[in-house]
C-alpha cells in the first residue's frame, strides 16, 4: 500500500467532519504531540462542525524535532485517531492543524503567528519540564535557554515564544490573548501566568508585556485522556482500516474528556458544544484527575517497571498492584479531595483501573514513569503532605515515591540513561549509596523535588526507607 493520507485517496466514509480547505487560524497550539492530536485538535475539528465556524484551523508548533511536520506536511495536515476500546478499534481522520511550525527551524514564524490579529486563543501541551520552573515555582530565571530568550535571540522557550508574540501583538494592535495550559500542573493556567509574569520582570520589553498581559487570560484546564506513543503495527492497522497510509496516526482510548475555565479574554470555538465541560472552578476536577488517575499511573508504571512490565496493563492484571494502586486511591488519596459536583470518587478510582486496563493500548510503563523529577510533586507530594498534615501515614503514596526512588538507583547501577530532566543531578546523588537509608537520604536532599520540608520529616522518611528496603530485598 503506497498511497499516502490525503482527501483525494480517502474513502467518503473517513473524511474529517470539516473541509480542510475553508478553516482559517485563529489557534496557536504549542508542543505538536500525540496527546494534542488525540485531544484538543478533535475537539476543535467537533466544535467547528457543530457550530458551523471555519475561523478555528490550529497552527500547531513541535518544540523540538521536525518529525511531526515531516509527517503531517505531505497529508496537508491531515491524520487519523485510531481508537481501542475492549471491542474492536475505530478510525476517523481529522483536518483541524492547517499549518505545522518547528520552533527551532522558524521561531520568527512561530511568533508571528501567536501575535496574528486573527488568532485568539494560544494551546499548550507542552510536559510539566516545558515550563522551565524553579523548584520555588516562579519561573527558572537562571536557566540557560531562558535567558538567551531574554537576551534577545530569536526565542525557543515556550515562556520566551508567548512573551515575543504578546510583544508583536501590542505593536500591531492586535486584541487579548487567552492562553490555556492543557499540561498536568496544578491551576496551570495560573501557574503559567506567574512564569510570565517573571519573564517581563526581566524582559527589556517589560512595559508592552505587562500591558498585554494585563489583559490577557490564563484560564485553568483540565485534560484526560489515555494516548501511548504510535508503533509500526499501529500505523500498518490504521492502513487497513482506512485503506490509504497515515504515518502520523495516534492512538487513544475511547474515553475522552476537557475540563476549562470559563474566563477567555476574546472569542473561542464552542467547545462546550463538542463535550467539553466549562466551568468557574477547575480545581476539584484537576485535584481528582491529577490525585488519582496520574498518581496511580505513576505508581504503577514505577512498579510494574521493577516487576518487568512492559505496559501499564500488564501491570494492572497483577492482582497484588491492581490491590496497591486501589489502595492509593481509598486510603491515602480520596480523604484529600473535595469532590466536583456529580463525581462519585470511589467510582471514579474504579474507572481509572478499567481504563488502564486496556490491553489494547499497550501504554509503556518507560513512558508513563519518565521525567519523575516533575511530576512526583504533581502527582503525589501534595497528597503526601495533606496526610501528613493531619498526623496520616501515607503508606501507600509513599510506596509509589520509594518505587521511583529505587527506578532512579537501578538506571544508575545498569549504566542505563534515566529519561529526566534532572538526569544528571539525580544519579550523581545516588550513584555512591549502598543502603536504602543512603538512598532515601540522597534523594530527598533534591529540594527541586521534595522541597525544604519533606526531608525532614521523620515519618515519612521512615516509609521510604522502609519501602525501598522491601522493593530492594
Amino acid at each position: 500500500m503506497t498511497a499516502r493520507l490525503d482527501l483525494s485517496s480517502l474513502p467518503a466514509a473517513h473524511r474529517p467532519d470539516v473541509d480542510p480547505a475553508k478553516l482559517s487560524v485563529g489557534i496557536v497550539h504549542l508542543g505538536l504531540g500525540a496527546f494534542h492530536r488525540a485531544h484538543q485538535a478533535v475537539f476543535t475539528e467537533q466544535a467547528a462542525a457543530l457550530s458551523g465556524s471555519a475561523e478555528w484551523g490550529i497552527c500547531g508548533v513541535s518544540q523540538r524535532s521536525s518529525a511531526v511536520r515531516d509527517q503531517l506536511a505531505p497529508q496537508n495536515g491531515l491524520y487519523s485517531v485510531l481508537t481501542r476500546g475492549q471491542g474492536d478499534s475505530s478510525i476517523r481522520v481529522i483536518g483541524s492543524i492547517r499549518e505545522v511550525l518547528t520552533a527551532p527551524d522558524d521561531p520568527a514564524a512561530v511568533v508571528a503567528r501567536i501575535a496574528d490579529p486573527a488568532v485568539s486563543v494560544v494551546t499548550l501541551t507542552v510536559t510539566e519540564k516545558g515550563y522551565r520552573a524553579a523548584a520555588a515555582g516562579g519561573l527558572d530565571l537562571t536557566d540557560p535557554e531562558i535567558q538567551a530568550d531574554l537576551a534577545g535571540r530569536p526565542p525557543r522557550t515556550v515562556v520566551g515564544q508567548l512573551a515575543a508574540g504578546l510583544v508583536e501583538r501590542s505593536r500591531a494592535g492586535a486584541g487579548p490573548l487567552t492562553v490555556v495550559s492543557c499540561d498536568n500542573l496544578v491551576a496551570n493556567g495560573p501557574f503559567l501566568r506567574r512564569l510570565m509574569e517573571d519573564y517581563a520582570a526581566a524582559s527589556r520589553d517589560a512595559k508592552s508585556l505587562v500591558e498585554q498581559l494585563e489583559v490577557a487570560r490564563f484560564p485553568a484546564s483540565m485534560v484526560d485522556r489515555i494516548v501511548p506513543a504510535t508503533t509500526e503495527a499501529d500505523r500498518d492497522e490504521a492502513a487497513a482500516l482506512l485503506g490509504v497510509r497515515d504515518e502520523a496516526v495516534v492512538v487513544a482510548e475511547p474515553f475522552l474528556q476537557w475540563v476549562i475555565e470559563d474566563d477567555f479574554a476574546g472569542p473561542r470555538p464552542e467547545w462546550d458544544k463538542a463535550g467539553a465541560i466549562l466551568t468557574s472552578d477547575v480545581a476539584p476536577w484537576e485535584q481528582a484527575k491529577l490525585r488519582m488517575l496520574n498518581a496511580t499511573h505513576s505508581m504503577l508504571a514505577y512498579l510494574g517497571g521493577l516487576r518487568g512490565y512492559e505496559t501499564i496493563a500488564e501491570a494492572v492484571r497483577d492482582d497484588e498492584l491492581a490491590g496497591l494502586a486501589r489502595e492509593l486511591m481509598s486510603d491515602d488519596v480520596i480523604p484529600t479531595l473535595t469532590p466536583p459536583d456529580g463525581l462519585d470518587l470511589a467510582e471514579y478510582g474504579g474507572s481509572v483501573l478499567e481504563r488502564f486496563a486496556n490491553p489494547a493500548l499497550k501504554h509503556r510503563t518507560a513512558q508513563v514513569g519518565m521525567d519523575g523529577s516533575v511530576k512526583l510533586p504533581v502527582r503525589l507530594l501534595g497528597t503526601i503532605r495533606d496526610r501528613l498534615e493531619v498526623n496520616a501515614e501515607p503508606r501507600l503514596a509513599s510506596l509509589a515515591v520509594a518505587a521511583w526512588m529505587v527506578s532512579v538507583a537501578k538506571a544508575t547501577t545498569a549504566g542505563t540513561p534515566l529519561d529526566d530532566p534532572q538526569a544528571s543531578r539525580l544519579q550523581a546523588a545516588v550513584s555512591s549509596t549502598a543502603s536504602a537509608p543512603a538512598l532515601v537520604d540522597a534523594l530527598l536532599g533534591v529540594e527541586s523535588v521534595f522541597g525544604a520540608d519533606l526531608p525532614g520529616n521523620a515519618v515519612f522518611r521512615q516509609l521510604l526507607i522502609d519501602q525501598v528496603s522491601s522493593l530492594t530485598r
